[in-house]
Formats: C-alpha cells, sequence, structure tokens
C-alpha cells in the first residue's frame, strides 16, 4: 500500500527486485497519492523490474485495510507478503518467509524488521500485548545482540512486513476495514489465532523501517487511531473476563505512561510541554468518543467470530496473557 511516499516506494521496490530463491508478484496498491508514485512506477518498474507488477490506483485514500485487501485479491499466489512502502527488504526475505510455511499449522510468519536508520536496533520481532489492548512490538527500541535470531512461534507478524496463507485469509477473511489504520494487524493476527492457526518468527528474513512514515511520528491523528482501534480490538476479540477488566488495566497504563513522561521517556515524551501533553489528552478523548458508534458493529462480529472459532475464551485469554509486554516495557518505548 502506499500513499505519497514516492522515494521510500521507489527504495522499497527496489529491495523487492533483489530478492532472489522463489518466484513472486508484486501488487503495489495507490491510496488517491498526488506526489507522482504510481506515475514512477510505470515509469521505473514496469517493464525492468524482473517481476510481474500490478498496479492499482484509488481515487481517495481509503486506509491501510481496504488497500490491503484488494491487494489480496489481486494476488494470485497462495502465499500473501506485506510490505510497507516505508520499508526495504534484505535479499532473502521473500525466500525466508516462504520457507516457514513448510510447517504445519502456520499460517502466519514475521519478519525481524530493524529501525532505517539503526539497523543494529530492533523495531519489532513479532508482537506482543498488553491486556488492554495495546499492543507494541517485541524488543521494540532494543539493541540487537543476537537475543531475537531464534526461529520461534510468534503471537503474530507486524503488517509491515508479513506473510499470510491465503487459505488462511480465505478462512477467517481479511482485514477489518473498520480500522482503517493501526492496530489492524492485531485484529487479523489475533482472530487468526483464535481460529487455531499459528505464527512462526523467521529472524532470516530481515526488513529495515522508516518508523511512523506514514502520518508521522508526531501526529495527533495516529495517537488518536491507535487507541481507538484498541478499544475495537478489546470490543470484537477479547474474552469477557478481559473485556471487564479493560479499565483498571488502561488506567494502569496511563499512569505508567504518566511516570515515563515526566522523565522524557515513551510515546508521551515525544509531545513535549503543556501543548504537547494538551495534544496527547485530546487524541485520547477523540479516541473514545470516535470508538463508541462502531462499538456496536464490533460486537455483531464478535458473534460471528464463533463460526470459525478453535480457541476457547479461557485458551485466548491464556494467549494473550502468555504473551503479554510489561508496563515498564510499553512505557519506555514510544510506538
Amino acid at each position: 500500500m502506499n500513499w505519497n511516499r514516492r522515494e521510500l516506494l521507489r527504495a522499497c521496490l527496489k529491495s523487492l527486485a533483489s530478492q532472489t530463491g522463489v518466484a513472486f508478484e508484486v501488487v503495489v496498491v495507490d491510496n488517491g497519492s498526488t506526489d507522482g508514485s504510481m506515475e514512477l512506477v510505470e515509469s521505473e518498474f514496469r517493464s525492468e523490474a524482473g517481476f510481474r507488477l500490478i498496479g492499482i490506483r484509488n481515487a481517495e485514500n481509503r486506509g491501510f485495510c481496504a488497500a490491503n485487501n484488494q491487494g489480496i485479491a489481486a494476488a494470485r499466489g497462495e502465499l500473501i507478503a506485506l510490505l510497507n512502502n516505508d520499508a526495504e527488504a534484505q535479499p532473502g526475505w521473500l525466500a525466508a518467509l516462504a520457507a516457514a510455511f513448510d510447517q504445519f499449522g502456520i499460517g502466519m510468519a514475521a519478519s525481524k524488521i530493524v529501525r532505517w536508520e539503526d539497523p543494529g536496533r530492533i523495531d519489532k520481532a513479532g508482537h506482543l500485548i498488553y491486556p488492554d489492548g495495546q499492543n507494541r512490538g517485541r524488543g521494540s527500541g532494543q539493541q540487537d545482540r543476537g537475543q531475537f535470531d531464534r526461529e520461534e512461534e510468534a503471537l503474530w507478524p507486524d503488517g509491515c512486513a508479513a506473510m499470510y496463507r491465503r487459505a488462511m485469509l480465505e478462512q477467517i477473511g481479511g482485514f477489518d476495514e473498520d480500522f482503517f489504520a493501526y492496530a489492524d494487524d492485531a485484529e487479523l493476527g489475533l482472530r487468526a489465532r483464535i481460529a487455531g492457526w499459528r505464527c512462526l518468527y523467521v529472524p532470516s528474513a530481515v526488513v529495515r523501517h522508516h518508523r511512523g512514515a506514514t502520518l508521522g511520528l508526531l501526529s495527533a491523528r495516529r495517537l488518536e487511531l491507535i487507541e481507538r482501534n484498541r478499544i475495537l480490538l478489546v470490543a470484537k476479540l477479547f474474552p469477557w473476563s478481559l473485556v471487564w477488566l479493560n479499565g483498571p488495566y488502561f488506567t494502569a497504563r496511563l499512569a505508567a505512561g504518566a511516570w515515563a513522561a515526566l522523565r522524557g521517556r515513551g510515546e508521551a515524551g515525544r509531545f513535549p510541554g503543556i501543548r504537547g501533553k494538551a495534544t496527547i489528552a485530546a487524541a485520547l478523548v477523540k479516541a473514545n468518543f470516535s470508538a463508541l458508534p462502531l462499538i456496536p458493529r464490533m460486537l455483531r462480529k464478535r458473534r460471528e467470530i464463533e463460526r470459525i472459532r478453535k480457541l476457547t475464551p479461557r485458551q485466548v485469554r491464556r494467549l494473550i496473557l502468555d504473551n503479554r509486554i510489561s508496563l515498564r516495557e510499553l512505557s519506555r518505548e514510544a510506538i
């Protein structure tokens, strides 16, 4: 999916041109860019990239979820890889992810995502989640010392650089377009886990990521979507035993975040001064109000989950708590 990031898109496609060991096609879905992104695709990559390229132009920004669903529908492969336009895949990325699907029950594969400006630092190595629904990349901000170099099961992959089995998507459905952007990969990943599918983290599948390039790290709209979608995720997929505890968990996270902000750390630390904290508060209020009208729809979708359910609510609770991120880690590192 691309939206007005022409030069990032160029670097992304060049990284795909360097992939070996597996046959693939590329689908670029453009969400109404005005910076010549699709003209770049046509002029530089249509005939010389070495892979089949499909371009889809949307007249407007339909969001991450809708655009990815369009791309998935247009693709022909049995395995579907997602790569954000602000990410660059190392050679062998696609082949390493594809090899993971030789294992029984794997429906998703997660990449080792490092920060573009500091590739020795982890951005995401799979995902973790806090019991109020806020999710975070595993190992985010840590120096890469080999602690994430083991192939192992992960909660779900980050949608920035992930691979999914088409059969899984056909069974459970694609991205929930009500989410628009942010926490969408968490919703899809948890829904897949509830349906009995597993995720494998593949450390040899490495991607460098420009963090926050879509809306910007200091975007109030970004904060609003993250918090709004946290609420929608809980309403749609969390077991009721954790839904009833959402208020206390949310309060604990806010308190930990406020304490981190006083020391200039975490997400709130990016917004200094009274004006910055007011921006965060306003985003939180808007997130809650924008979530309210969507909750009835999430509850209807919650009932539909029963047709694909393999894990009991108790097992889902255990899955979430076993992959819980600590408050200290959550508040220390920015999203």
